[in-house]
């Protein structure tokens, strides 16, 4: 892989990590379709690294509130978790620190990133193998392309439907145990390439009856301990199998691009969010999946 590949491998696992149109599945079909080889399970994962530093920087302040809040956390987690905090309006969120209220949202907050975190956890720890066996393998390239393509528009018409059904008048601040073990059981749903980690927690949001830009803050939020987890082990494969000079220069860029691009996907999809719906997202699905089955049946590729 050269650097003007690693580059806009790079832009495209940004945008995609956060836009609800699948990285894991952009990132096998953009080399399968320019005849690229297909990058590394090292490289995709070490991506994430660059997301990951886009969304700490996004999110710092939150972030930094809920660190310094795991002392409340821990000393009153049934407490703060059978609260039921008052409704705030629509676009605002507590300044964190502060009150004590705020401290207990932070508190609160990192309780349930915690909990929806399990599923994902567990499903990966189970399933990942099996998973990049079939949609990382030259044995099984044909059958894994048109999984994802049916996901990638299958799980568009779910978010097309959920978007219009959904009662969406619940903010981040009204989050309960049951919405996060949900949007959580969801997100282990997206190891699936073609599922989308953002789409599907966003789609499971709104279904608890989220706003849209709350339903995707949280999902932002909740996505990084497993980014950070795969990140890490995909510096930690890459340092265990070594790396020319060249390698290391396309492992470089590639990160900085894909925190850049995810950067601005955060700061743009947030703000979409908040007057707009996701039908976008869901024409743009159903196109690529279309495409490359039309691909497929014509022979081209």
């Amino acid at each position: 892989m050269d650097t003007l590949e690693a580059i806009f491998l790079g832009i495209v696992q940004g945008l995609t990590e956060f836009l609800p149109i699948s990285s894991s599945g952009h990132l096998i079909l953009i080399p399968w379709l320019f005849g690229w080889e297909a990058s590394s399970l090292a490289f995709d994962a070490a991506l994430h690294l660059g997301t990951l530093l886009a969304v700490v920087v996004y999110f710092w302040r939150e972030i930094l509130a809920m660190i310094r809040a795991l002392p409340i956390a821990l000393s009153r987690p049934r407490e703060l978790l059978r609260s039921a905090p008052e409704p705030m309006p629509e676009g605002a969120y507590p300044v964190s620190g502060g009150s004590q209220a705020n401290r207990d949202h932070d508190a609160r907050l990192a309780l349930l990133i915690v909990i929806g975190s399990i599923p994902g956890g567990i499903a990966g720890l189970l399933g990942e193998s099996a998973i990049d066996s079939f949609f990382h393998s030259d044995d099984h390239r044909p059958a894994s392309i048109v999984a994802m393509a049916g996901l990638l528009i299958g799980f568009a018409l779910l978010l097309w439907i959920v978007d219009r059904a959904s009662a969406r008048q619940r903010g981040l601040d009204q989050l309960q145990v049951a919405d996060a073990v949900a949007v959580g059981i969801a997100q282990a749903m997206a190891l699936l390439p073609g599922v989308s980690r953002s789409g599907v927690t966003l789609t499971a949001g709104m279904w608890r009856g989220m706003r849209r830009a709350d339903a995707a803050r949280f999902s932002f939020l909740l996505g990084i301990p497993l980014v950070a987890a795969a990140g890490a082990k995909g510096l930690l494969d890459t340092l265990q199998a070594g790396m020319s000079a060249a390698e290391v220069s396309a492992f470089v860029w590639g990160i900085a691009a894909s925190a850049i691009s995810g950067f601005a996907a955060i700061w743009g999809l947030l703000r979409l969010l908040q007057t707009s719906s996701t039908t976008v997202f869901v024409i743009y699905r159903l196109v690529v999946g279309a495409f490359v089955l039309a691909l497929l049946a014509a022979g081209v590729r």
